[in-house]
């Protein structure tokens, strides 16, 4: 992709997602996502219905008028965005593939995030650590995120999550939200979860494909492993073969669902062909 035609991408998500966070998702965001505390803001004269426990006896003895101290939510956060990049993210049958969804939402997350004046990193992830931008802020440095997602070429095809969250413990000393993009198709990574999710507040967004659920039968045909690279015939027109590909699919959906929820981590799941607006606002209201 030339320069002129990747900016022009950009310019292009900028426009809808940053439309799609300055009046959709900020509010939300700043409602669902809290500071790390209260900090001191001020001290006025005592209004009708202020807590008692609030009043600054020193400022009252001074002006002999009730004063009252005024606190508000320290609101700097960090937000991680954590993105599959491995070769399944590149399939697509419903007008877009999974990896423009999920650049799609992560620009989202990232302007929201802006909003609120937090830091905002990327990692970049297969089985292993494609690419790490640590946190800062900024509109640059968001337009710099979304450049990588669109042009990044990974050094590998296959996923390991376990990997990624191992990435994330090891770099980020202090609470984070993160957010955790992929189609889960990866298995053993319940370990890394239950410790990273002690420190962090980390959502799974899982974007998938209608066409993944279920195999058609369309006989022998050759297919490509995204992942593997490998190219096998296999008999779609074969039961079994159908049967077999459904529970190994599903297997990986329950494994995702359960192991979130198990240590306490947000799950979301988001269709190609969806509203994923729809999904991350319910998911919002819901926390």
């Amino acid at each position: 992709m030339d320069t002129k035609e990747l900016l022009k991408k950009v310019r292009k998500i900028e426009i809808k997602t940053r439309r799609l966070s300055n009046h959709i998702f900020s509010g939300e965001y700043h409602t669902s996502f809290k500071g790390r505390g209260m900090t001191f803001s001020e001290v006025r004269q005592y209004q009708y219905g202020d807590d008692i426990r609030a009043i600054d006896w020193n400022v009252t003895a001074r002006y002999n008028e009730a004063h009252v101290k005024v606190f508000e939510e320290e609101r700097e956060l960090t937000m991680m965005l954590m993105v599959d990049i491995s070769g399944s993210s590149g399939f697509g049958t419903k007008n877009a593939f999974k990896e423009d969804i999920i650049t799609e939402i992560s620009a989202t997350m990232a302007f929201s995030a802006t909003q609120n004046n937090d830091k905002i990193g990327l990692i970049l992830f297969s089985d292993q650590i494609e690419l790490y931008i640590p946190p800062k802020k900024g509109k640059s440095h968001v337009l710099r995120i979304i450049r990588e997602l669109i042009e990044f070429q990974p050094k590998s095809n296959k996923t390991d999550v376990a990997q990624a969250l191992k990435f994330l413990s090891s770099t980020q000393k202090k609470k984070a939200i993160v957010f955790l993009i992929s189609d889960f198709m990866s298995a053993d990574y319940e370990h890394t979860l239950k410790i990273a999710s002690k420190k962090h507040d980390i959502t799974g967004i899982r974007v998938y494909d209608i066409r993944e659920e279920k195999m058609p039968n369309l006989g022998v045909v050759p297919m490509l492993d995204a992942e593997s690279g490998n190219v096998e015939l296999i008999n779609t027109g074969s039961k079994q073969v159908r049967m077999e590909y459904e529970k190994y699919y599903h297997e990986k959906v329950k494994y995702f669902k359960e192991t979130f929820s198990k240590c306490g981590s947000g799950v979301v799941n988001t269709r190609v062909d969806e509203s994923y607006v729809t999904k991350l606002l319910g998911y919002f209201k819901s926390r």
